[in-house]
């Protein structure tokens, strides 16, 4: 039977139990997906899987309907194994998994994962779990206690397996591949093929059956897609008018850091609206009630990092924002991903700096969807909609029990025949004493600037307009001796993604750039393939960091320590200053370089005056300004040093960055 047929047919044509068949009617579920229509009936033949569809298809019933069409609930043991990349999404399988078998009496299904107390996961395992959900990490703890026992296991399942091999969990995964019996049946459900999550299939998978869904493009067309260009307000109130006139029933912004969920989160609760973060510090037991708060409708907003709301699947997220623009496709995809669920209709907003255009650009060809432009909503569209909520509120009260108004119409009416005021200015009056100090409306957007009037030079009025034959001879070029010598631009950086930042250590310090990408990489919460270029300098560096770092971060770093210094990072504007020319002068860093001299003949021109912050010492090379302490040549072997310092590989012997031989 064609996928085509199955999918026609509904799940009665899988060849499904009973009880999964009524469980599948309980939820609403007819026909399956193209991803559970391919793999369900090689799984159910016990044949091995490699899947690949994007997320939100319907990958974990494609696995778990197979998984638990052959579980035996008699034997109090594990027989299938599936291993995520996140708790988060070690949770929501676990739940698909509960519900799936909502009718198979005697089912237990345990998630284990980091950030909950062993105890739990002891007692579940002690009470004879039949399939575990886990991440990579804790279930090598376990196999490491001897807590868990995988050798009886039947069925493995790898659940996005290309985010685990971005999350660094491939070598656990293969570790625990090893543990499990050979026999095993094992499916693999991935976004993309990367070459290391295809080698895992051929190395660990028995002549297993492909199955790849193609989309039209990368992300769901159910999925109304907008960016809006930052310029002028701030991020803050720009997400702050856009919650204010859409229609969202949940939604989730999306930040690049821990402590940039945890601000903005306190920053929309102090403007009245029900937000709430969600991050890897985070305890997990605050991470899963907020979660379920959100899908109870007690909480609007979730303000997540990408870990964090991986694997998230609540109906009520009409909306997903990205206060931040991720790091990569992948990232953007798996992000929107979190709506436009099951066929509902979902909004996915993006906020763009001008310098990450060029990001935009590459999302918008990688998912082969333009990526329609927005304004952010006037002052006046905002004041409209404060207006149109405050009559719905007025509805609401008139609309509520009557009985309750009675003791208000008495005093009104007292009140209208005690100061003969009409109603009408008594009912303002209450509004306001209800509005308090609080504006109901806000001021007015200001006036844009006037355009300054164009030159007379400009290109509609040109002054001279030279003809082609005007230009001079080729020939005639060389014969610059009386032109005078025009100043060089200056160094521009491209970089779009990124802003450079100063850090007070350098090569004087024998740091090196693996020390910088360690420091701030672990310190900011921030993978180090997120850090750009490093510039070391003799005793300052610059680092390139992604745009919009959280001022809590930046403060934080200023006294993270690194190779014996506090890195006193500060932004640096505007270009970065030409590197200091080292000359021959008898200084430490004078050996090992060219004889040339400096006064060679450039065309006549004099000797090129040495250039940067030290030009006043490029006499030996050295600038005057020296880190305090310092001495060159001295031992420094005995200094002390503060305790949590990041020190350079070379510590207590590294040489310097020049010696003499």
């Amino acid at each position: 039977m064609t996928d085509l047929s199955l999918s026609a047919a509904g799940f009665a044509a899988l060849s499904l139990s009973a009880p999964l068949l009524q469980a599948l009617s309980d939820v609403g579920y007819e026909s399956p997906s193209p991803i559970q229509a391919a793999t369900i009936p090689p799984l159910l033949e016990g044949r091995d899987v490699v899947g690949q569809a994007q997320t939100g298809t319907g990958k974990t019933a494609a696995f778990a309907l197979p998984i638990l069409n052959r579980i035996d609930t008699t034997l109090p043991f594990p027989q299938a194994l599936v291993l995520t990349p996140t708790r988060e999404l070690a949770i929501q399988v676990a739940e698909a998994f509960q519900t799936y078998a909502a009718h198979l009496k005697g089912f237990q299904v345990l998630p284990i994962y980091g950030g909950q107390g062993y105890g739990a996961q002891l007692h579940g395992l002690k009470r004879g779990a039949h399939v575990l959900v886990a991440t990579p990490g804790r279930l090598i703890d376990h196999l490491e206690r001897g807590t868990v026992n995988l050798s009886h296991l039947r069925a493995l399942v790898l659940d996005e397996a290309d985010e685990m091999l971005r999350m660094g969990f491939i070598d656990d995964v293969e570790s625990i591949l090893q543990k499990t019996p050979p026999e095993r049946q094992t499916a693999l459900f991935s976004a993309t093929m990367p070459p290391q999550i295809r080698r895992i299939a051929q190395t660990y998978l028995r002549d297993p059956v492909d199955v790849a869904i193609e989309a039209k493009t990368r992300t769901a067309t159910n999925i109304r897609q907008r960016y809006w260009l930052v310029g002028g307000m701030q991020k803050l109130d720009a997400i702050t008018r856009l919650l204010e006139v859409e229609d969202y029933d949940g939604m989730i912004v999306f930040s690049r850091t821990k402590q940039g969920t945890e601000e903005l989160a306190d920053r929309l609760q102090a403007r009245g609206l029900a937000a709430a973060a969600i991050n890897g510090d985070i305890p997990q037991p605050l991470r899963e009630r907020a979660v379920q708060k959100l899908k109870d409708g007690q909480l609007d907003i979730l303000v997540a990092t990408d870990v964090a709301a991986r694997g998230l699947d609540v109906d009520r997220i009409s909306h997903v924002v990205n206060y931040d623009i991720p790091y990569d496709v992948e990232s953007y995809v798996h992000r929107i991903g979190r709506t436009g669920r099951a066929g509902r209709s979902g909004e996915a907003i993006l906020f763009v700096t001008p310098r990450e255009r060029g990001m935009l650009r590459a999302i918008e060809r990688a998912t082969r969807q333009p990526i329609e432009p927005m304004a952010m909503p006037t002052s006046h569209q905002v004041n409209d909609q404060r207006m149109v909520r405050f009559k719905q509120r007025i509805d609401e009260v008139l609309e509520g029990d009557a009985a309750e108004l009675d003791l208000f119409r008495t005093l009104i009416a007292e009140y209208e025949r005690e100061h003969e005021a009409s109603l009408l200015d008594v009912a303002a009056a209450l509004a306001k004493l209800t509005q308090g100090d609080v504006p109901l409306l806000m001021p007015p957007d200001p006036e844009p600037a006037a355009r300054k009037p164009r030159p007379e030079h400009d290109r509609d009025n040109p002054r001279h307009p030279r003809e082609r034959h005007e230009r001079p001879d080729r020939r005639d070029r060389h014969e610059r001796d009386d032109r005078p010598e025009l100043p060089q631009p200056p160094r521009v950086r491209h970089e779009t993604d990124f802003e450079t930042y100063r850090i007070a250590v350098g090569h004087v310090h024998h740091v090196k750039p693996g020390n910088i990408v360690g420091a701030i990489a672990n310190e900011a919460g921030l993978e180090s393939r997120h850090i750009g270029r490093i510039d070391i300098r003799e005793d300052h560096s610059f680092v390139d960091l992604p745009p919009g770092m959280p001022s809590e971060t930046l403060a934080h770093l200023q006294n993270v320590w690194v190779a014996g210094q506090r890195l006193r990072i500060q932004r640096h504007e505007g270009e970065l200053p030409p590197a200091p020319r080292i000359q021959r002068g008898g200084g430490r860093f004078s050996e090992g370089f060219s004889e040339r001299p400096r006064s060679r003949d450039r065309d006549g021109a004099p000797p090129r005056a040495p250039r940067g912050p030290h030009a006043e010492s490029a006499g030996d090379g050295r600038p005057t300004r020296r880190t305090p302490g310092y001495t060159p040549g001295a031992d420094r072997s005995d200094r002390p040093r503060p305790p949590g310092r990041f020190d350079g590989p070379g510590k207590g012997g590294s040489k310097p960055p020049f010696r003499k031989k």
